[in-house]
């Protein structure tokens, strides 16, 4: 991808994400996911699932080196790019040298991130400031690789330790003035997920400027209650994934049982 077509993509996906009218991206962990999703003819953007990434290369989610995180990315980016379809990268908390991160991304053709505020190294969530100075340290980057309008989703997870929504709201309000476009509350453990009333608070909070993780399953806020309710961008990290595998061994078990 040329400096200029990246430099319009880029636009074109930050400008997607509008609270109320909300862009939903696809979750892919590998070429083959990439190519049937970026193929898709109401297809907006396409994202990876580091979680999903990490098991198909056999490893939990927080072991999953940065090597292999972007070998997954550069497959997958060469689906997808060509095709002109955003393609955004969950790049964990962006490893020790964040710079060398979003600067190899970039130069795959990728126009956006997730960036968390879990430092998986150390099994703890950053401090206020240096997640902050992180956030801000991307956008910088990609200024200066002469990507601007890359679009930094970023990620907090204090609810899962410990923190309350005015804590993840304090946070989000910080990363969004750092110069991230979007900010995703994760859940906690176990996927519980944000409730109606939380999302409600969060985009109060945010200006509508968030990220919510669908669960792909009944009892689950779904895209027509997540567009009402004002969020401006809807991903389903490892749903896809999860629901894939389950086919693949209902098949399976279905074969062997002939």
């Amino acid at each position: 991808m040329s400096p200029t077509t990246q430099t319009v993509t880029a636009a074109a996906f930050r400008a997607l994400h509008q609270p109320g009218n909300p862009l939903v991206v696809t979750n892919v962990y590998d070429a083959a996911t990439a190519d049937v999703a970026s193929s898709l003819p109401t297809i907006k953007a396409v994202a990876t699932a580091s979680y999903a990434i990490a098991a198909a290369e056999g490893v939990h989610d927080d072991d999953l080196t940065k090597e292999q995180n972007l070998a997954a990315i550069s497959k997958i980016a060469k689906v997808v790019v060509p095709r002109g379809v955003p393609l955004t990268a969950d790049l964990q908390d962006g490893y020790d040298d964040l710079e060398d991160t979003i600067r190899r991304v970039i130069a795959l053709g990728v126009v956006g991130c997730n960036l968390e505020d879990f430092d998986s190294k150390e099994r703890k969530l950053r401090s206020f400031d240096e997640a902050v100075s992180r956030v801000n340290l991307a956008v910088e980057t990609a200024k200066a690789a002469g990507l601007p309008e890359f679009s930094v989703n970023a990620r907090t997870d204090v609810l899962g330790h410990g923190g309350t929504i005015a804590d993840a709201i304090e946070r989000g309000k910080a990363f969004l003035e750092a110069g991230a476009n979007t900010v995703f509350v994760w859940g906690g453990p176990k996927g519980r997920g944000v409730s109606r009333e939380e999302v409600k608070q969060l985009v109060a909070g945010l200006d509508g400027r968030l990220n919510v993780m669908m669960r792909l399953a009944e009892g689950f806020l779904a895209v027509p209650e997540l567009r009402e309710l004002g969020v401006a961008r809807i991903s389903v990290g490892p749903g896809l994934f999860r629901i894939a595998m389950n086919s693949f061994k209902q098949a399976a078990e279905q074969m062997l049982a002939l």
